[in-house]
């Protein structure tokens, strides 16, 4: 019985110890770990990329703007059945992707998509040399086309006394800004000394326009404004074809400019509105 209660005495003995060892390699073991290696990273932020919004949108982007861009589509065709054009724009009809691939390849010719919304969709056979030349076209019309901004007007005021050497000097910084093709808002003020009528302040902004003949005229006609004490105007540049008129009207070539630094030397005559 002895024997016995001492056996069972130093298995106690040896688990108790192993407990306390493995509690204390455990304590160091988690002293040594840092804060982030404790704690399992959470299951939400993986793969975060596949639900990011901005990611799908800059792809959808890209898409878009590959699919509206003009260039050969290579062998991968989405559709069965397409309309195809050969390279001298001949209709070929309706044919199955695989005729098409195998005209590609005996031909050496690109495909290059014309009409996606059409049933089915339009695509051309064509050259390299003939995709390089429309692209090139394609840049040219789009360099030639205005580009679309704000347009921005000038403002001007001054006093229907003005001495004539002031209003040359207005007149040249109005001219300058119309030669950058801004608007420019004229506004003549009577003279609180004088007392004269509306029509000697038009007559200035006549004046004014009749020095910038071939470059500028009227958007908005003299009207007068706070009760008849000021007369307001708006100049414009001259659009291209108002230009190719008032040189064929004058007889002068295109490369042949007045001086438009001073007025006397122009043609007294306005652009009819």
């Amino acid at each position: 019985m002895a024997a016995l209660f001492l056996k069972k005495l130093t298995l106690q003995t040896v688990k108790t110890e192993n407990y306390y060892i493995r509690r204390c390699l455990g304590k160091y073991i988690l002293q040594g770990l840092a804060p982030t290696q404790l704690s399992p990273r959470p299951s939400c932020l993986i793969h975060a990329k596949a639900f990011s919004t901005k990611d799908t949108q800059d792809e959808r982007t890209k898409k878009k703007k590959n699919e509206t861009a003009f260039s050969s589509v290579g062998r991968k065709i989405n559709e069965r059945i397409i309309h195809v054009l050969d390279e001298k724009g001949n209709d070929l009809g309706h044919m199955h992707r695989a005729n098409v691939i195998r005209l590609m390849a005996e031909r050496d010719l690109r495909l290059v998509k014309r009409d996606p919304h059409a049933e089915p969709p339009q695509y051309q056979l064509l050259t390299g040399a003939q995709i390089h030349q429309e692209r090139l076209q394609l840049r040219e019309a789009e360099r030639a086309m205005p580009k679309p901004g704000p347009t921005l007007t000038k403002e001007l005021t001054f006093s229907s006394n003005i001495g004539q050497h002031d209003l040359d000097t207005k007149s040249k910084q109005i001219q300058q800004w119309i030669e950058k093709k801004y608007k420019v808002q004229i506004t003549v003020k009577k003279a609180k000394s004088a007392d004269e009528p509306e029509k000697k302040m038009e007559e200035m902004c006549n004046r004014i326009v009749q020095t910038m003949s071939g470059i500028a005229t009227f958007s908005s006609r003299p009207q007068p404004i706070r009760g008849g004490k000021a007369v307001m105007c708006v100049l414009r540049p001259l659009s291209k074809k108002e230009e190719a008129a008032w040189r064929a009207a004058l007889g002068t070539p295109r490369g042949d400019t007045l001086n438009r630094g001073d007025g006397k030397d122009r043609a007294s005559g306005v652009l009819p509105q």
